[in-house]
């Protein structure tokens, strides 16, 4: 009987065998068994492309100028707020209140109270001066003929910038456009400035900036930037209130009489406290931007 199981044994490996030989001899020998097939995936669905500047946004910034360029008079209060870092590490917010006063193309006023010390600032088409009414000391030095240049030269030879340039500038668009890298439109509030406004986003010269502009009037509620270069990533933020535009401007209205019994120092801030924006300072060349 083991004869037998042996005998078994020997037939099914050769049975083994010739299956193996006969599968081998249906393919050239050498080649692989083909795979079968994956099934075929549906095409990705290309995303929509959506332009850098959308019009809607450039639409509102662009009727924001026109409006303020238009006026040959305007006034103001913008109440600044900015984050600057505590020794704990959390920053703390420090806030000016500036009352200002612009008539174009020469004349400039700046009142302004907050957490730092107060501060002064005319502009007459021919010199600029800074004046600290508490301290008695002001600041005098030769200026350009028009706000514009003033405020290049204020900040490029001085160091003294306020966060709402973009407000009075001849072309206020004309001045983001300038590095203008992202638009869009992100929709409508009714709770900042007292009234609906439109909100727009945009980007470039380094920095990323939220504003809400009056729907009816097309002036400027609020605006909030952060800095590309700065690594905390500290907010900025300017409301804007009390607008009158073409509004009569009184006489010497861009002069002060206190500061004329002030003691004279350079034109430079005599407080070496936080920056009005308590940004890092931006590269040689380059004045930050509100917008």
């Amino acid at each position: 009987m083991r004869q037998d199981l042996v005998c078994a044994r020997t037939l099914l490996v050769a049975l083994s065998l010739l299956v193996v030989a006969g599968a081998s001899a249906q393919q050239p020998p050498g080649t692989p068994s083909a795979p079968a097939p994956a099934p075929s995936a549906p095409p990705a669905a290309q995303p929509t492309p959506v332009p850098a500047l959308e019009p809607k946004a450039i639409e509102v910034l662009k009727a924001s100028s026109s409006r303020l360029a238009a006026a040959r008079t305007m006034s103001f209060t913008a109440v600044a707020s900015y984050e600057s870092p505590s020794r704990l590490g959390p920053a703390l917010v420090y806030t000016t209140c500036s009352l200002v006063t612009l008539q174009r193309p020469d004349r400039l006023r700046m009142i302004q109270t907050g957490d730092g010390p107060a501060s002064e600032f005319y502009y007459n088409g021919k010199t600029m001066m800074a004046f600290m009414p508490a301290e008695k000391l002001v600041a005098v030095a030769d200026a350009p003929p028009t706000v514009d240049a003033m405020l290049e030269v204020a900040y490029q030879s001085h160091g003294t910038y306020f966060p709402f340039t973009d407000v009075l500038v001849a072309d206020p668009y004309g001045d983001i456009a300038k590095g203008l890298e992202l638009a869009f439109y992100v929709g409508q509030s009714k709770v900042v400035g007292g009234t609906t406004t439109d909100i727009v986003a945009y980007a470039g010269d380094g920095v990323f900036v939220q504003m809400w502009i009056g729907v009816q009037d097309k002036l400027p509620r609020m605006a909030r930037a952060v800095f590309q270069k700065d690594p905390m990533q500290l907010r900025h933020q300017v409301e804007f209130s009390s607008w009158k535009l073409d509004g009569a401007v009184p006489a010497g209205a861009f002069a002060s009489s206190r500061a004329a019994t002030a003691k004279r120092i350079p034109f430079a801030h005599p407080d070496p406290g936080p920056p009005m924006m308590g940004t890092p300072p931006p590269p040689a060349g380059e004045a930050p931007k509100t917008k």
